[in-house]
């Protein structure tokens, strides 16, 4: 079957990600785009600026918050096995947040408290609604944010330094911000469930994982850190600095971050993954479970995961994220409402802050995967990405 995409708009398409590499935007990009049974490919640039090693398509990417649909997938695993359950409490596994007290309102004193009201359970880890999460408010200055700084748990690009149970010790001895199942706030539900994962398989994370999710889906390239005889692939990761007049480097490649397994594997955004590997995972979803003619999730499962669980009172705060065409299922942005050519109701995916994005259309059969090293400077998309989707779907010829 062919892919239904016009060759002349996908080589448009290629040229708008190449200008991005061509203006110094970005050090270099792999894409993606699967139709039909069929994969266009498209990559340009190079694994470090100024560096003479081409990007391939095997190239190994931070993949950042791509890693939390990937963690949630596995989460409803667990559910499917019975070895968790949706709306149960998670004292028994997480006791660090049995019992937790509640800010009055964001800007009040960490003391000012009242008693949360019912237990927090995976479903609100899932959907980012157990209490705590980034406050999209820079530089820090309510009490509770900077708490989290100072106790080593805010949201990052890079997780965090200290142990799993050092982790939540220090997340335990804060206040929730807002009553489970209350409030979206992002990110930090990812790194909590993680923790929820690795203690109830009493193993690490990465294990889980891989028994899960990477070994069926043949993700080899996919962990917590770089193995040394593939170091030679992993890109370099930059932030633009506007004093210096563009991109200066975040992390090396060869003898950076994850050149060594991390202390905290995290379920926020600590995966490595190269873009097969990431369409694997995406397509998986979009074929509702299946891969290879192996299911890995019922398809009632995908179905309740790709849909918005959120009411609009718990988006409140959360516009930075959602605009007004989106919102959360378990794990997954969710398009809700069609504001651009590329926002078809139903798509799902998400974006990582260290320039990667992955979405998947049931509508039109479509995955697209763009992985770069270029950190974000704010939850809207960059130019690359929207060069990337409208592109992408300006090439639908059917």
């Amino acid at each position: 079957m062919k892919s239904g995409l016009s060759k002349p708009r996908l080589e448009r398409l290629r040229g708008l990600l190449e200008a991005n590499v061509e203006r110094g935007d970005l050090p270099g990009f792999v894409a993606l785009i699967h139709r039909h049974g069929q994969c266009h490919v498209m990559v340009g640039g190079t694994l470090a600026l100024a560096g003479k090693e081409r990007m391939q398509r095997d190239t190994i990417f931070r993949i950042a918050s791509l890693t939390k649909p990937m963690l949630a997938a596995a989460a409803m695993a667990m559910v499917e096995e019975g070895s968790l359950r949706l709306d149960d409490p998670v004292d028994d596994l997480l006791p660090e947040l049995a019992d937790r007290r509640v800010l009055k309102s964001l800007d009040r004193p960490l003391d000012d408290t009242v008693p949360v009201r019912r237990p927090i359970t995976l479903r609100d880890l899932l959907t980012f609604r157990f209490g705590l999460g980034a406050v999209m408010a820079f530089p820090a200055r309510h009490p509770i944010q900077k708490a989290m700084e100072a106790a080593g748990v805010a949201p990052g690009p890079f997780g965090p330094t200290l142990t799993a149970d050092q982790y939540m010790a220090r997340l335990g001895e804060l206040p929730l911000i807002h009553q489970p199942g209350e409030r979206w706030l992002y990110h930090t539900g990812s790194d909590v469930l993680g923790i929820l994962l690795a203690r109830a398989a009493d193993r690490p994370l990465a294990d889980v994982l891989q028994e899960r999710l990477f070994g069926p889906l043949g993700m080899k390239d996919t962990g917590f850190c770089v193995p040394a005889g593939k170091l030679a692939r992993l890109a370099c990761a930059y932030r633009h600095d506007a004093a210096a007049g563009g991109l200066v480097c975040l992390d090396r490649g060869k003898d950076g971050r994850w050149s060594q397994p991390p202390v905290f594997e995290s379920g926020g955004g600590g995966l490595v993954s190269t873009a097969d590997d990431c369409l694997a995972f995406w397509c998986m979803m979009l074929d509702r479970g299946r891969h290879d003619g192996r299911r890995l999730l019922a398809r009632p499962t995908v179905e309740a995961m790709t849909a918005d669980q959120l009411l609009p009172s718990q988006k409140d705060g959360a516009e930075l994220f959602f605009g007004d065409s989106k919102g959360w299922g378990f794990g997954f942005g969710v398009t809700v409402r069609r504001t651009d050519p590329w926002e078809t109701p139903g798509r799902f995916g998400w974006d990582g802050g260290l320039g990667t994005s992955a979405y998947a259309d049931p509508q039109e059969g479509l995955v697209g995967v763009l992985l770069t090293q270029r950190m974000m400077e704010s939850p809207r998309p960059p130019r690359a990405f929207t060069d990337f989707w409208s592109g992408a779907y300006q090439a639908i010829d059917d």
